[in-house]
């Protein structure tokens, strides 16, 4: 891999098409900037509809091409294999550029990028265990089965909070299947995704298997979601954006797959380890300040201990430090790009105004060097009520409501009184009451004494307007593969077609 973040600074970084770096055919470009200053670092290609015509048209010939279509599932495997030692050879390269990107902890993207490689391990092995079915018919002599094939062209739209950890979850099946992709990465952090493209190339990929096409939505991903030759759509971000491709793909009738925003509830009891349940808190709504979809932005807290966990919560979030993300003591680094902070600075405002109070932060440090860039403290805001604007809306920043409740009923009843179901957690040392919750909660992930652990073995996604679709396990070859049935009459006698036999 050639990319570093000493060769991106102050360069213009091209598309990856057809298995080379190529200028976008506008000659367009546009700054993308560190969210630590806020000043410019790069120059991103601003592709149009020309240049994703021309991703599709090089996904499209690479799908057909035998060198990849005629490959067998296990040479696929082993494909996938090699990108995977690739990815971690340069980890810590991958962690620097995504860290210069979107302000994440540099601590936080190498751990990331040195777990993604067992997700590449994973869905390689079951590149050639992707399997059909014998299926029953009523018939003699007719054997009537399902096969399982690859789709096609995939279209990605990924977002800018952890780029190549959420496409991970869905390149790497995509490849072992047998697809092609294209990928439009956020405009806000595509730096780490086209040096991954180069890993590609570096790992044997016929030409034209992975595409980058970088952009605004207004020009590359319109142009991308209106596409008649996608086969399917892989999108993760706001439910808003969503909503937009989901009618771009209706048009032509293209299936998709989303993960969109979150407002998961925190739920706490009293049986609970306060400072444990607090521990679990902070790390599920401030890690990376808070810009998680499945961030536990609501916290329901057990009205006979709501004051003592909140003296605890508040007194836990003084101690986290705001810095920079290359920092190892640093906790919590920028917002990503500067409408964001402003964002979140207008929900804590409308918090305050509709009643809530700031226990804790609530404003931007003003100090030293964090005073340039786009960080915000984290905040603590009490006399929070579910209808207030701040605890309906996904925030997408270190900012956490905490609201009491009375009985199990009233928590369940607050905790589904969202449009979002993402994720969900609970605190407490009975076990009964968790697998009611388990049961009652309507989110398509439950965290019980735990928050933010995960698994790319395990299949995921969200209810409501939370999205639709799964990513990982084995559900998720079956997101990317399509079925086809087969019929076969191996008994060889001639029938009269319009002759009914009846049993």
């Amino acid at each position: 891999m050639k990319t570093t973040v000493r060769t991106i600074e102050g360069s213009r970084q091209g598309l990856f098409i057809g298995g080379q770096i190529v200028a976008p055919k506008n000659g367009r470009y546009i700054d993308s900037f560190d969210p630590t200053t806020g000043e410019r670092w790069y120059g991103l290609a601003e592709a149009d509809a020309d240049d994703v015509e021309a991703a599709v048209s090089s996904a499209h010939a690479a799908f057909r091409n035998p060198a990849w279509r005629r490959m067998t599932q296990t040479e696929r495997g082993g494909l996938v294999r090699r990108l995977a030692d690739l990815v971690l050879a340069h980890a810590d390269e991958l962690a620097d550029i995504e860290t210069r990107d979107n302000g994440k902890l540099l601590k936080e993207t190498r751990a990331q990028m040195r777990s993604m490689p067992d997700a590449y391990h994973y869905f390689a092995g079951m590149a050639d265990k992707l399997q059909g079915e014998t299926i029953p018919v009523n018939k003699l002599d007719m054997l009537n089965f399902n096969l399982r094939e690859p789709i096609g062209v995939v279209g990605m739209i990924t977002p800018w909070n952890s780029p190549l950890m959420l496409l991970t979850g869905t390149l790497a099946p995509c490849l072992a299947i047998g697809n092609t992709v294209v990928i439009k990465p956020s405009e806000h952090a595509s730096a780490s995704t086209l040096a991954l493209a180069e890993l590609v190339a570096e790992a044997g990929f016929p030409a034209g298997v992975v595409n980058v096409v970088t952009g605004t939505g207004k020009s590359a991903g319109e142009a991308l979601t209106r596409h008649p030759g996608i086969a399917k759509y892989v999108f993760t971000g706001s439910t808003a954006t969503g909503r937009r491709i989901a009618g771009n793909a209706a048009e032509n009738l293209i299936p998709c797959s989303m993960e969109l925003g979150g407002k998961s509830p925190h739920v706490v009891f009293a049986d609970v380890d306060i400072d444990h349940a607090v521990n679990g808190v902070v790390s599920g709504v401030f890690a990376a300040a808070g810009q998680t979809c499945v961030a536990g932005s609501r916290c329901f807290v057990e009205a006979s201990i709501y004051n003592r966990f909140v003296e605890a919560l508040v007194a836990r979030t003084q101690r986290i430090r705001v810095g920079h993300p290359t920092v190892d003591e640093t906790d919590i680094g920028p917002l990503a790009l500067a409408d964001q902070l402003y964002k979140v600075e207008g929900y804590v405002a409308s918090g305050v105004k509709e009643g809530a109070r700031v226990a804790v932060g609530g404003k931007r440090p003003q100090s030293g060097e964090l005073g340039r860039g786009w960080y915000f403290e984290p905040t603590v805001m009490t006399d929070a009520q579910n209808d207030m604007t701040f605890m309906r809306d996904e925030l997408f920043g270190p900012v956490v409501g905490v609201m009491p409740f009375s009985s199990e009923e009233q928590m369940i009843e607050l905790a589904n009184d969202t449009r979002y179901g993402l994720a969900s957690g609970i605190w407490t040392k009975d076990i009964d009451r968790a697998m009611r919750f388990a049961n009652q909660i309507e989110a398509g992930t439950v965290w019980i004494n735990t928050y933010r652990s995960s698994s790319f073995m395990s299949a995921n996604g969200g209810f409501k307007e939370s999205g639709y679709g799964r990513r990982g396990g084995f559900e998720v070859m079956h997101e990317f593969s399509r079925l086809k049935n087969v019929i076969i009459d191996y008994s060889g006698a001639m029938q009269d077609p319009f002759v009914i036999r009846l049993k």
